[in-house]
C-alpha cells in the first residue's frame, strides 16, 4: 500500500480543479457567516457561485495577518461559538495575536491530513513515533499528536527539550520515527555523544520529520548522516491548521501540497500578480475544508515556488520547493516565528531600558541563538551588580514569555550600540548557513 487515500492523492489535474471550484464556492458561503468576510464580500458583491473556474480565485481579495489582528478575537469566526472545541494561537505581539478556531470536524480533517502526510513520508502504524515538539497553543504538538494517532502508530508525546530524557524514551520504547525542529537535532546528537552513545547503533531510529524553521538541503543531509536516518521536510502554518499542509514523500523531491484541502497560489510580493511556474514568489493559500474559520487568499509571506514535472511517487498534487525565506522582516529561531517589534514592545515597557537595542542572530555551537543587547538608562547603569543581574533576568523572562525563546541578554551603556545614518539596524543575522 503506497497511499493513505489513493483516490484523492492520484486525482487527475482536471478533477483536482473541479473539486477545488466546488469547494471554494461552498467555503465562500461558510466564510460569509463571519463578520469580516460577510461585510467585505457583501460590499464587493461577492457571493457563492461566482467561481466558475479555478482562475476566478484571483477575483477575491487577499487576507492578511493584520486583518486577523484587527478583527481579534471573533471577527473571522464563521460558526456558532458552541461549535468551537479548540483554539490555537501565535505568540502575542505588541498588538493582538492571531487566533485560529476549530470545530470537531475541523480537527478530524486536520488529523487526517497529518496522517496522510506522515504516511507519504513512509511512517506506518508499526512505528513508534516520538513527538519532540512543544504542546499547547503551538500547533506542532497536538497537530502531530492527533495525526499519528489517526495513523495508528504508538505515539510518545515527549514535548520539547530535556535531551537526556528524549534519548531514554527512544531507547526504552524503541522509537523509530521522531518529529523535531532541525536546529535542535545537532544538540541532541551532541548529547548522544556525551553519553557515550551512537544513535546509529544504540537506537532503532529510521525516520525524522523536520520543519517549523528554514533549513538548507545541506543541513538536512548532515542530520541524516549523523543519525543514520531519512529526514523528510514538512510545512505548515497555524492559519491553515498547522502541520500537514505539505509534506515530502520518500523521494524527497519537493513538498506535496494537498490540493483537496487548499488552493495554492504564488504571487509577486510587490505586484501581487501570479508569477510563472518555477519562479519564486509569495505563497498565498485558501483553506477549503475548515468550518470554524476558513481563510481565503491568505498571504503567508513565505517565499517558495512550484516545482515542475511529476513526482515518481505517482501523487498528482502539486509540489512546493522548500521555503526559502519571508517577504517581511520576520525571523525564525528554534521553530518560533519572531518579529523585532515583539521584542521592542517588551523592552519599551521596562523603565530602566533606554531607547536603543540590537538583536543578533548567531550560531553558538550548532544551535541558533537569539542575542539581545539592551541599552540601559545612565542612572541605572551603575556598579550595582545585583541590580543589573536582576534587570537582566527580568528582561530574559519577559522576552521569553513573549516570543517563546530564551534569549541571551547583554546590558550596555547608553550610546554604545552602533549608530546608523539611515534607518536603525535592529537585526543582524550572523548565523552559519549550513
Amino acid at each position: 500500500m503506497n497511499y493513505w487515500e489513493k483516490e484523492i492523492e492520484t486525482l487527475p489535474r482536471g478533477e483536482i480543479n473541479k473539486v477545488q471550484v466546488e469547494k471554494l464556492n461552498h467555503i465562500i458561503g461558510v466564510a460569509m457567516q463571519s463578520e469580516y468576510y460577510g461585510n467585505l464580500y457583501k460590499s464587493k458583491g461577492i457571493k457563492p457561485g461566482d467561481i466558475k473556474n479555478i482562475e476566478d480565485v484571483t477575483k477575491l481579495p487577499f487576507t492578511t495577518k493584520q486583518n486577523l489582528r484587527d478583527n481579534f478575537p471573533w471577527g473571522f469566526l464563521a460558526c456558532n461559538k458552541k461549535e468551537v472545541v479548540r483554539l490555537h494561537s501565535s505568540s502575542g505581539t505588541t498588538g493582538n495575536p492571531t487566533v485560529i478556531f476549530h470545530t470537531a470536524a475541523d480537527l478530524d480533517n486536520w488529523a487526517n491530513l497529518v496522517a496522510r502526510s506522515l504516511f507519504t513520508a513512509g511512517v506506518r502504524d508499526t512505528d513508534v513515533f516520538q513527538n519532540v515538539s512543544g504542546y499547547g497553543l503551538f500547533t506542532g504538538g497536538l497537530g502531530f499528536q492527533y495525526g499519528i494517532e489517526k495513523l495508528g502508530a504508538l505515539s510518545i508525546p515527549a514535548g520539547a527539550g530535556n535531551s537526556i530524557r528524549q534519548i531514554k524514551l527512544m531507547q526504552d520504547y524503541g522509537t523509530t520515527a521522531i518529529h523535531a525542529i532541525p536546529s535542535y537535532l545537532a544538540r541532541l546528537y551532541d548529547v548522544f555523544l556525551e553519553e557515550g552513545l551512537d544513535p546509529r547503533r544504540d537506537t532503532k531510529l529510521h525516520t525524522f520529520v523536520i520543519g517549523a524553521e528554514p533549513h538548507s538541503e545541506e543541513h538536512r543531509r548532515r542530520i541524516e548522516e549523523m543519525f543514520g536516518v531519512k529526514a523528510y521536510n514538512s510545512f505548515g502554518l497555524s492559519e491553515m491548521n498547522g502541520p500537514g499542509v505539505a509534506f515530502e514523500c520518500t523521494y524527497q523531491d519537493g513538498l506535496h501540497i494537498w490540493e483537496d484541502a487548499y488552493i495554492v497560489e504564488i504571487v509577486d510580493p510587490v505586484t501581487l500578480e501570479p508569477v510563472p511556474d518555477g519562479e519564486v514568489g509569495e505563497l498565498v493559500m485558501t483553506s477549503l475544508n475548515r468550518q470554524a474559520m476558513p481563510l481565503i487568499r491568505y498571504r503567508t509571506r513565505d517565499l517558495t515556488r512550484f516545482l515542475p514535472g511529476d513526482c515518481p511517487c505517482g501523487r498528482t498534487h502539486r509540489r512546493l520547493d522548500r521555503i526559502s525565506g519571508r517577504s517581511d522582516d520576520m525571523f525564525i529561531v528554534k521553530g518560533c516565528n519572531i518579529f523585532p517589534m515583539q521584542i521592542e514592545g517588551v523592552l519599551m515597557k521596562i523603565p530602566e531600558v533606554g531607547n536603543d537595542y540590537l538583536i543578533t542572530l548567531d550560531t553558538v555551537g550548532d544551535n541558533d541563538e537569539l542575542i539581545v543587547e539592551v541599552e540601559v538608562k545612565r542612572e541605572w547603569f551603575s556598579g550595582d551588580l545585583y541590580k543589573l543581574d536582576k534587570l537582566t533576568k527580568d528582561i530574559i523572562r519577559k522576552i521569553r514569555d513573549e516570543v517563546l525563546v530564551k534569549p541571551f541578554v547583554k546590558l550596555v551603556e547608553p550610546g554604545s550600540l552602533p549608530q546608523s545614518e539611515g534607518k536603525a539596524v535592529r537585526v543582524i543575522d550572523k548565523r552559519v548557513k549550513i
